[in-house]
C-alpha cells in the first residue's frame, strides 16, 4: 500500500521537535472524578462540618452537595472518608527500615 501522496515531507528536525512537544504536555485535568476522589478533595471540609463545633450530619452534607448535582449518600460519604482516613494512615504508619 502506498502512503497518502499529499503528506509533507517528514524531516528529522519535525520529529524533535514533535518529541518536544509532546515531552512539555501535562496531564490534563480530568472532568468527571469518582465518587472516591471527589469525597478526597472535599474531605477536609466534609471533617470540619461533621466535627463537633459545626454539627453537621453526612446526610445534611449530603443534602448540600445534592443542590450542586453530587448525588452521595451521607452513609456514603461517612464511608469514603473512613476509608480515606484509613489509607493515610497507613500510608503514615509505615516506616522505611
Amino acid at each position: 500500500m502506498s502512503e497518502n501522496q499529499n503528506s509533507e515531507v517528514i524531516t528529522k528536525e519535525k520529529i524533535d521537535k514533535a518529541i518536544n512537544l509532546l515531552k512539555e504536555q501535562k496531564p490534563k485535568e480530568r472532568e468527571d472524578l469518582s465518587d472516591r476522589e471527589a469525597v478526597r478533595k472535599m474531605r477536609r471540609y466534609i471533617e470540619k462540618l461533621t466535627s463537633d463545633k459545626y454539627g453537621y450530619s453526612y446526610d445534611e452534607v449530603s443534602e448540600m452537595l445534592k443542590d450542586l448535582g453530587i448525588n452521595l449518600t451521607g452513609s456514603r460519604i461517612k464511608y469514603l472518608v473512613g476509608e480515606l482516613k484509613k489509607s493515610s494512615r497507613r500510608r503514615n504508619t509505615v516506616m522505611p527500615q
